[in-house]
Formats: structure tokens, C-alpha cells, sequence
């Protein structure tokens, strides 16, 4: 006997399947039929609880079909089904990476350090060191240490550090630099990755070289650009030399294998401009002494970026409002919300944290969401930090506030570091730690978008996030 129950259908445009209320009307005349036409449809009798389920199981199945059919699209495949697709290309999803750190390990002469021994920073978290050493006669040595919890936590200062797990004779540390983390590459950045790779069979364009370069292990974000004239030129905020190539690179890489993904892909007879110099050798074996190279690139700068969230208060905001927002602008910045994700060189838009923030709950009534980073300073300043104490010795420009968040480009200000009071040349800070003098910028956070040079990485950080209640 036929069924009344709709089937799904192939499409020009897919796998389209029935409403579930066709589906259940369906079910409903098949029961109905079988027993003569004289049953009670009524959804609360057992015939229409039977229909019910029956819709559902049909229904159920329909949805996985679909999800096996949009799982073998590129544009809409996610989880194992993109992982999948990325083994086609020869690419597997980036793992979430711990933050690193050089800590400077002082103490007594042949005190060892173990792989395991654990620092700790200001907010708590841990680090266990990945490179066993001993202390040598000068007193100290520099080991890497990792953060025990995945993801973009931030580089503490130097002096926000200390020993967790005591070791006799290991008396102090200092944190010397750092990189940070990462979190799981999303569903969003996979697929770009992935359409960026194909470039990577071609040689001479910017795109073979810009795919070449993100299959570099521990490369998170790049940029890749060219001068074509005989003369200097800026873009972006930075200044290109003449006839040169320009590859700027975020994440936690070797300098050597960039070098290589640069220059066996680079066109012949360009110059290069960047901070970062590694030497490339040919490895054709027909050379008796194969020639070697000096290849530069653009070591990129972390560039903190600062939210303002304003909110209607009311009784209905959580106490832990602030939390949640921190936590749907992170899934923004990381792409988990299947957005764009904010990049070298990119503009990023206030509106882009809006509808994140907005699904929290109806209590989340936004009045305003606005953006700042270091492209946009309201001052930049040389000055040092002790303690809770900012020593400002010269202003370059603008004018320091009360409330403005301090940072710096080499990353040793902590994240969040606001100013609470002061004027002057002595302002308190609402974190302490020990900062050398250097050129330090202060920011507020009152624009709608930020430009991002081609040199600056965006990151993100939840202290950097003020909510207001009005």
C-alpha cells in the first residue's frame, strides 16, 4: 500500500525536505486509512500519538540525511565532515595552542629545572616548563614554559610571575616574552584556509605565496603585498621599499620554514621588506655548493583591540553579564560564531560583536557596542610602571584620562590595564606589575570600526572589555 507521507526531493538547489506538519498529515491518513476511515484524529488519542511519532522518527531521519548532504559542501561542511574535505587538500584543523612563555629562571649553581616545573601569573594561571635545564654560574636561564590551559591567553609582564611549585635553590623568575595561544581553528577559518590553498600549487602570484605561507605550522594569520614601482611606498600603514615583496606573519612559527614557504614561491629578482631575516638554502642536489639566501619578512604585532558595551540596566542583568559578553565577543573574534574573523590588515566594525551579545538573553538591550585599539590612540606617551604606579616622563601626543586602557606594541603591558586616577606625570593603574620604559599608548574605546595596518594582528582579551549600565 503507497504512503501519504511526502517524500524529500532532490533539487537543482539540494536535498530538500518536507515540513514536518506534511509529514505528520501523511501519517495521520495512512493510519486513518488502514483502519477504514472512521478514526479520531485528535493528536491526544494513541492513533494521533502514533502519527506523532512516526512524523518525528521520519522527520529525524530527513534532518540527518540533510546534514550528510550539506556536510560534503565546502561552503556549509563543519566538523568531521570539513575535516574530511581538508584531508583532500592535505590539511588537517589547527589544534588549540597553549600560550608560551621565556622565563628567565634564577638561583642557586647547578640547581635543575625539570620538564613539569610549574610558574604561575597574576590571574592565576599555569605554566609548566617544556625544556629541562640547570642553572649555570651566572645565576640564571632561560627555559620555555606553556600554559597549561589552551587558547589566547595573554603574555604576562616580567615581573608578574612567580614560582608555583618550589624547588630548593630555584629562587626567582622573570618573564622575558611570550606568544600567544590559540584556541581550535573554527569552522570559518578552516574553509578559508582551505580556498587559500589552492593557491599554493602556483608560483609567482601573491596568492601562491600568501597560501604557502599559512600551511606553515604554528601560522595563524598572514598578509602578503608587493611594491611594483622603483620607489618606497607606504600602504596600510606601512612603508614598502621599492620593487619589493611584503609578507607580514602572526602565530607561533619557525622564521627559517616561513623563509622557505616564502621563497619557493616568491618571484625571481624581487627585494624583500620586513624586521625578520632567515637564511635559505637551494636544495636542488645538482648544485656542488648550493646557493644560499637572505630571506625577509614582517614579524606581525599583536595589536590589542578594547570594547565598550553599554547596556540598558535593568533587574534582569545577570551578575554574570560581563562574562558572557567577554565570552560571545571571544567566539566573534575566534569565528566560532561563523563570522568573519578580524585579520592583518582588516577593518573591524563595532556592529560585528552585536548580535553575539544580543543572543545572551532579552536583558542584553544594547545601547551601544564601540571599538579602540592602538591605530586610534587619545595618547602616546614614553613612561614606565611600578607597582599600581604609571611614571609618565614625556607626552608625543594627545592627552592621558582617567579610564583610558594602556598598551604597548611589544605586548609587556597587561591586558586590561587601566588608569583609575592620577595626573600629570604619576597616574595609578588598576593592575600592578613592572613595565621598563617604553613608548606606551593610552585608548578609549568610543569609535564605531578601526582600520588594522598591515602589520598589526588583532587580539582580543576579555579584560579588555568594559560594560556600562545605564
Amino acid at each position: 500500500m503507497p504512503t501519504n507521507i511526502p517524500a524529500p526531493q532532490f533539487t537543482a538547489t539540494g536535498f530538500v525536505a518536507p515540513a514536518e506538519s506534511a509529514i505528520l498529515a501523511g501519517a495521520q491518513l495512512d493510519i486513518n486509512t488502514a483502519f477504514g476511515g472512521v478514526l479520531d484524529q485528535s493528536l491526544t488519542t494513541p492513533q494521533g500519538q502514533l502519527a506523532m511519532s512516526e512524523a518525528a522518527i521520519v522527520g529525524d531521519a530527513n534532518a540527518q540525511f540533510l546534514a550528510l548532504a550539506n556536510g560534503v559542501d565546502p561552503a556549509f561542511a563543519s566538523g568531521r565532515m570539513q575535516d574530511g574535505i581538508g584531508r583532500l587538500y592535505f590539511l588537517t584543523r589547527l589544534a588549540a595552542l597553549p600560550t608560551t612563555l621565556q622565563i628567565s629562571c634564577s638561583g642557586g649553581l647547578n640547581v635543575n629545572i625539570p620538564v613539569g616545573a610549574q610558574i604561575q601569573d597574576a590571574s592565576g594561571n599555569l605554566y609548566a616548563c617544556t625544556t629541562a635545564g640547570t642553572i649555570p654560574a651566572s645565576g640564571s636561564i632561560t627555559l620555555s614554559f606553556a600554559c597549561m590551559t589552551n587558547g589566547p591567553i595573554a603574555v604576562p609582564s616580567s615581573n608578574s610571575v612567580s614560582i608555583y611549585q618550589a624547588i630548593s635553590g630555584w629562587d626567582s623568575v622573570t618573564c622575558i616574552s611570550g606568544v600567544i595561544g590559540r584556541n581550535v581553528e573554527s569552522r570559518t577559518a578552516f574553509e578559508l584556509r582551505r580556498q587559500q590553498s589552492v593557491a599554493m600549487n602556483s608560483i609567482g602570484m601573491l596568492d601562491s605565496i600568501l597560501g604557502n605561507v599559512l600551511n606553515v605550522s604554528g601560522v595563524v594569520d598572514a598578509y602578503v603585498l608587493d611594491n611594483p614601482t622603483g620607489s618606497p611606498t607606504t600602504i596600510g600603514g606601512v612603508t614598502l621599499g621599492a620593487n619589493s615583496l611584503y609578507v607580514c606573519v602572526a602565530g607561533s612559527y619557525t622564521n627559517l620554514a616561513v623563509a622557505q614557504a616564502i621563497w619557493t614561491k616568491k618571484p625571481p629578482g624581487c627585494a624583500y621588506t620586513g624586521n625578520t631575516t632567515a637564511t635559505v638554502t637551494d636544495p636542488n642536489p645538482q648544485y656542488s655548493t648550493p646557493p644560499s639566501y637572505s630571506v625577509k619578512f614582517q614579524a606581525a604585532v599583536n595589536t590589542p583591540i578594547f570594547i565598550a558595551v553599554t547596556l540598558k540596566n535593568s533587574s534582569a542583568v545577570p551578575s554574570t553579564a560581563l562574562t558572557q559578553i567577554q565570552g560571545a565577543i571571544d567566539n566573534a573574534f575566534s569565528g566560532e560564531d561563523g563570522g568573519i574573523v578580524p585579520r592583518l590588515g582588516s577593518m573591524i566594525f563595532a556592529s560585528r560583536f552585536y548580535a553575539g551579545i544580543a543572543l545572551l538573553g532579552s536583558w542584553a538591550q544594547i545601547i551601544s557596542v564601540q571599538i579602540g585599539c592602538g591605530n586610534n590612540p587619545s595618547a602616546t606617551f614614553t613612561g614606565s610602571i611600578s607597582g599600581n604606579t604609571l611614571t609618565v616622563s614625556s607626552v608625543a601626543s594627545g592627552a592621558l584620562a582617567v579610564g583610558q586602557y594602556i598598551a604597548d606594541a611589544a605586548g609587556a603591558i597587561v591586558s586590561g590595564t587601566q588608569i583609575t586616577a592620577g595626573s600629570g606625570t604619576s597616574w595609578t593603574v588598576s593592575i600592578a606589575q613592572t613595565v621598563a620604559s617604553e613608548t606606551m599608548y593610552g585608548v578609549v574605546p568610543n569609535q564605531n570600526d578601526v582600520t588594522m595596518n598591515i602589520n598589526q594582528e588583532p587580539t582580543f582579551a576579555a579584560a579588555n572589555v568594559i560594560l556600562t549600565l545605564v
